[in-house]
């Protein structure tokens, strides 16, 4: 089960949200490929997945830490939002590029942000409607602080178990960039996760002047994964709230 609700600008104000259906209709099949451009540095490194339709949005999706955009969370909801109509890249940040495993260094942080910023302007040459991005974790934060810098980029951010603070050190809160977001953030978070419980998340994104949207996933830890198929149930229902929130934001 997942506890959903919106807060608007302000932080205050909390309205449920009811759940809409995705008609059968507008699901279509999507294919994916390889995507490289060398000729931006950092480079642009994943894959991507092109609806069966013309395209119109496009979404950036990438990585946490120690992980990289094959993980099976990505690739399932890159599939489903194209099969939902728009385009979808999946990226490797370029720590990942350059080294195989193992986390970010503290010195990383930088250039991933201007990774993405590479693979958001290499979207815009593929569509031509609104832009997104966001990512899972580590690769989430950095796409906060990219847009807090630079507001026009992108026109809505998709943060998969954001990092709030470390496990178990609560004091030590990421939100510091907070109060420059100008671009409506959606928010999906487990209610066991260790680097943010549900109320530290709620009370945080009060500190953000735009729109934003709090999906919490019941019994879900920083994977976000609740059970078997977990990926699949999940996608389904960030589809239908990014949907909801993301047309009227």
């Amino acid at each position: 089960m997942s506890k959903e609700f919106e807060t608007r600008t302000g932080g205050d104000a909390r309205a449920s949200i009811e759940p809409f259906s995705i008609e059968s209709s507008s699901i279509e099949l999507s294919s994916s490929e390889p995507f490289v451009d060398r000729s931006v540095d950092p480079n642009v490194v994943g894959f991507l997945h092109r609806p069966a339709s013309a395209v119109k949005d496009a979404l950036v999706l990438t990585h946490g830490a120690g992980s990289n955009c094959r993980t099976q969370l990505l690739v399932e909801l890159a599939e489903a939002f194209a099969r939902a109509g728009m385009l979808v890249l999946r990226c490797d940040l370029p720590y990942r590029q350059n080294s195989p495993s193992g986390p970010p260094r503290p010195g990383n942080a930088e250039r991933d942000q201007e990774g993405l910023r590479n693979a958001v302007l290499a979207m815009r040459d593929l569509a031509h409607g609104r832009i997104f991005l966001g990512g899972h974790s580590y690769g989430g934060r950095q796409s906060s602080m990219l847009t807090a810098a630079t507001p026009d980029l992108v026109d809505g951010l998709l943060l998969l178990s954001y990092p709030l603070h470390p496990p178990r050190k609560a004091q030590q809160l990421r939100t510091q960039h907070f109060s420059q977001l100008r671009t409506p953030v959606l928010f999906v978070h487990g209610t066991r996760d260790p680097f943010g419980s549900e109320e530290e998340l709620t009370e945080a994104v009060r500190l953000i002047p735009a729109q934003t949207s709090l999906l919490f996933l019941a019994g879900a830890g920083h994977d976000l994964k609740v059970g078997k198929s977990a990926e699949l149930a999940l996608s389904a229902k960030l589809l239908e709230r990014f949907r909801g929130f993301f047309s009227g934001a």
